[in-house]
């Protein structure tokens, strides 16, 4: 009998690298399509249509196997498939963010100096600002004009499209710069995109002040029909323009922006598709907004939405004598969220023993936060040995991590909320290297354990 604990290669436990190449291929497809909270959203719906799953607002009742979904102002969705068990003894539930740091357009946004022509942007989450100048970026978003009519934005990836920049001083002139910290030396209010820098054709240009402002309203508005005030009416992103890749000789690694949370986003959507439909438990996911600022607002976890969802499964299933409050106690869930990784330049802020290592599964965190657990969701051990035990019964190779070492930093997820609904929960998904940056790293095998567990708890 060996007492030891020992991380194990996630390679031994996949039984088909066929299978893992392809669902690789099909992530990596997903990455680069979903490149905001709306286009991730959207795709989770048309993949939940394929597979059968129907609008819950077009059902009269519910019963065994029927498989729902539930979209949330375009910008999070749940969905559902119906198990054997009543709702009052417990969902299982998988639950991601489909969010990520960006860079998002200030509500007037367009301006001209120096001949240039200039988009304001308001950063948005957890972002190392320097890392988002002179990389090309694409935008991406919609537009409600004043007739209500919804227009979508996405320019920067096509074959022959533009794409869109942020400069930054060249080294010669950079002697002041390079003298503040690394959170200073890029002001925020300096993250403005280059967007044109021709004067508008018109016959009195020479006369028509900010003329380069006014060849692009006039570009804009030939292409989309929009005025400037329509800025006011619109959610647009810039993001980063290169698509997700393979990374390494060996292709074992996938590159590309968003994989925090999108990586656990796909892999649960990919899970929930998997289930037969004849499970003892309901099976549920959630893609949430928001969770890169805070959780507030009313696509996030914080918001009563969820609940929404609940309520209708209760009432659909003619359940109406159960309490929400009691099915939430009797639930379990995976906060399917990344980690953090030990990374091979800068492990002196990681605790080895308790770090995730490339490419040796899944991680499992029983508590996030900081410092002293601070604003943590500290899992109970009853329910990690649970959670370990449909792992180990399904051949998941898993590991168990924290954040880093003690006071280097911190952060946390959306399961402290579903913890506070009386939910069992836990932290689980890929680690994750270069997290927060345009362009983070994951392993292939992590991320295809990371679907196979998500659907071994499903099923559990």
């Amino acid at each position: 009998m060996d007492l030891k604990y020992e991380k194990k290669d996630a390679i031994e436990f996949i039984k088909s690298k066929k299978d893992m190449d392809e669902y690789i291929e099909r992530y990596i497809d997903f990455l680069n399509y979903a490149k905001t909270e709306y286009r991730a959203a959207k795709f989770a719906e048309n993949m939940l249509k394929e597979n059968g799953f129907v609008d819950i607002n077009s059902k009269k009742k519910l019963k065994t196997g029927d498989k729902v979904y539930f979209v949330n102002n375009e910008k999070s969705i749940y969905a559902a498939i119906i198990g054997k068990d009543e709702l009052k003894d417990g969902l299982n539930i998988v639950g991601a963010h489909i969010d990520s740091p960006r860079l998002d357009l200030k509500p007037m946004p367009l301006y001209e100096k120096h001949h240039a022509g200039l988009l304001k942007t308001q950063y948005y989450g957890g972002i190392k600002k320097y890392q988002w100048t002179t990389i090309p970026l694409a935008m991406y978003g919609v537009i409600y004009n004043e007739d209500g009519k919804k227009i979508e934005i996405e320019v920067g990836e096509g074959e022959n499209d533009p794409c869109f920049t942020i400069t930054d001083l060249l080294p010669h002139l950079a002697r002041e710069q390079m003298k503040l910290g690394a959170n200073e030396f890029i002001d925020p209010e300096k993250l403005v995109v280059l967007v044109g820098s021709l004067k508008s054709d018109d016959k009195e240009t020479e006369k028509v002040k900010n003329s380069v402002k006014r060849n692009i309203l006039k570009l804009l508005n030939k292409k989309y029909g929009i005025k400037e005030i329509d800025f006011a009416r619109s959610e647009i992103s810039l993001v980063p323009a290169f698509r997700a890749r393979y990374v390494g000789f060996d292709y074992s690694l996938v590159g590309g922006y968003g994989q925090d949370d999108r990586s656990c986003a796909y892999a649960s959507l990919e899970a929930l598709c998997k289930q037969k439909g004849l499970n003892q438990k309901t099976a549920v996911i959630m893609l949430v907004d928001k969770e890169e600022i805070g959780s507030v607002g009313n696509t996030s976890m914080s918001s009563n939405i969820f609940d929404l969802f609940i309520t209708k499964l209760i009432k659909l299933k003619g359940e109406e004598d159960t309490s929400i409050l009691e099915v939430y106690y009797n639930s379990k869930m995976l906060s399917a969220d990344v980690s953090t990784l030990v990374d091979p330049s800068y492990d002196e802020v990681s605790d080895i023993q308790n770090g995730n290592i490339l490419g040796c599964g899944i991680a499992l965190e029983k508590y996030t936060g900081s410092g002293g657990k601070y604003s943590a969701s500290d899992a109970n051990a009853k329910y990690v040995s649970e959670v370990m035990q449909i792992f180990e019964k399904n051949n998941i190779a898993f590991q168990l991590g924290t954040l880093g070492k003690i006071e280097k930093g911190g952060g946390g997820t959306i399961a402290y909320i579903l913890a506070e609904k009386g939910v069992n929960v836990i932290d689980c998904g890929p680690g994750v290297l270069c997290m927060h940056s345009p362009f983070e790293i994951t392993s292939s095998s992590d991320l295809y354990m990371t679907t196979k567990a998500y659907d071994a708890f499903l099923r559990a």
